[in-house]
This record gives C-alpha cells, structure tokens and sequence, in this order.
C-alpha cells in the first residue's frame, strides 16, 4: 500500500469505456477511460517534457525521463498504469540506449504500486506482462540488457533486412526473444510495427515510449490515437552544443500538414500537469 498523494483532476472529457481499476489505483488516478477501436489496437503515446519542449537532456548517463520530469512519483505511477492498461510497450533502439537496464513494466518504473499493477491486468483479463518491443534499424543491440535477458518478460525486436544480419549474429535468449525484420529500408514504418507486434500477441492497447523519430513515425501515418503528455516545471534551454529533442524529430508536420489535437484531460500534481490529447481524423480533414 502506498501513502502517494492523488492527483487532481481539473478536466476529464467521457472517452467511452471505464477500465476496471482496483480501488487504490482509482484513489490516485481516477477513471482511465478509452474509446470503442473494434478490430484494430488504440494506439497511444507517453511523453514527459519540460516547459521548452525538450524530452531529454541528452547527456550521456542522464538521458532518461526522470531527469525531465525530476523524479514525479505521479508521472511514474502514470508510466506504470499505462503499461499495466496495454498489451505491448514500444520503444526505439535509442530509448533502449538512453536507459539500458529498463524493463517497460508498470512494476518496474514505479514498485511501490507493484501489487496493485498486477491486480489491474488481472480484471483487464491480461495474462503475464505487457510485451516489451524494441525497433532498430540497424540490429546493433547489447543482448546482455535486463530486457532480453531478464526471464520476466517476452520481447521483440522489430528491424530491417540490414539490422537482422547483426542481430544474428548475437546470443540472444531464443525463449523468450523474437525477431521479425518486415521491410528491407532503412526506415520501418509505424504500420510495420504493429502488424509485427499483431503477429506475435494480439493487442487491443499498444504503448509508445519513444524516442521522437518513433513517435514522429506514428503521427505521419496517422496512428496515434492519444497522447499522454506531463508537462514538468522546468526549463532545460538549448544551445549550439546541446542539441536536445523535442516530442517530435526528423518529420515535419506545420504549415503544411499541421497536424491537431484535442485536448481530453488535465490533471495536475503539485506544479506537474498531466495532459492527455486525442488526435481525430475528421478534425485533421478541417484543418487541411
């Protein structure tokens, strides 16, 4: 049992269905609520960035979200519950670089909720652990990390033609570690992943952690329904020798093809806000 404080909720637009929650989790939080996706999965991100955009400080060492957001318990009880709510986490090779020994499981980003995080999957009928996605275009991965040595959890690696010739040739842990190349380019595209992701565990709710060409990915190609974005109080700043990123890297949207969102929920915990956005097809067309 955690003493962690509630969250505040200052707006919270109906999305449809209630996830069942057990009591603490909902004393926290409050309802998480998705719209109706039959036959696809609800795509959806999670972000931390400071009050100038920048989602990490791209120091070695100190390259992860903590840094960003300073350590908020409530933005690691958020990262836990979004994982525990979905079927697979998906980060890029990068990510995985930036904090070598994560595992993206809600008991691992926030411990103190562990029990209450399983019992979260159990009333959502979800067997085992979310499963852990890693894309890399070019295969070059330490299979030694804790997530595909680590036993606790199933893993995929999703990559390219080229990347699959260097991953073949590490010692990877075949129980528990699959690989899927699905394109013979440099780039793998969204809809790429998560047909691979389909073919290895059906999913009605896949999570994406990052980094920010990823991300960038599934916006250009429609297929990031929400974002969960906490805004952290603090300024990072940029200059010629810190180059930073922001949510989004290497795709451009504005004036173009901006793309637009709605805002769905605020919630706010001491000077953190929590923001959730939904990205509508039909308010794109209007924009356009």
């Amino acid at each position: 049992m955690t003493t962690l404080a509630p969250v505040e909720t200052l707006l919270d637009t109906d999305r449809g269905n209630t996830l069942p929650m057990p009591p603490e989790l909902a004393m926290i939080y409050g309802k998480l609520q998705f719209p109706p996706h039959e036959g696809r999965p609800y795509v959806i991100g999670n972000f931390v960035e400071t009050l100038d955009g920048v989602t990490s400080l791209n120091v070695p060492g100190q390259s992860g979200g903590s840094e960003i957001s300073g350590g908020s318990q409530q933005d690691r009880m958020l990262m836990g519950l979004l994982r525990s709510a979905s079927d697979a986490a998906i980060v890029g090779a990068g990510t995985l670089r930036a904090v070598p020994h994560h595992l993206w499981t809600g008991e691992y980003i926030f411990p103190p909720l562990a029990e209450a995080y399983r019992d979260f999957r159990k009333l959502l009928g979800k067997a085992g652990l979310p499963l852990n996605v890693i894309v890399s275009g070019s295969g070059a991965l330490d299979p030694r990390l804790p997530v595909f040595t680590s036993g606790d959890i199933s893993t995929l690696i999703v990559t390219n033609s080229q990347g699959l010739q260097e991953i073949h040739k590490l010692s990877l842990p075949s129980s528990s570690v699959q690989v899927e190349s699905v394109t013979s380019s440099k780039n793998i595209s969204a809809r790429a992943i998560l047909l691979a992701v389909n073919r290895i565990h059906q999913s009605e709710l896949v999570l994406v952690e990052g980094g920010p060409r990823l991300i960038g990915y599934f916006l250009a190609e429609g297929l990031l329904d929400e974002l969960f974005l906490t805004l952290a109080p603090q300024v990072a700043g940029r200059d010629d020798t810190h180059q930073r990123p922001a949510l989004v890297e290497g795709t451009v949207f504005a004036p173009e093809h901006s793309l637009w969102s709605r805002l769905v929920s605020v919630k706010r915990a001491d000077d953190h806000l929590f923001l959730r956005y939904a990205f509508d097809l039909e308010r794109q067309s209007g924009n356009q």
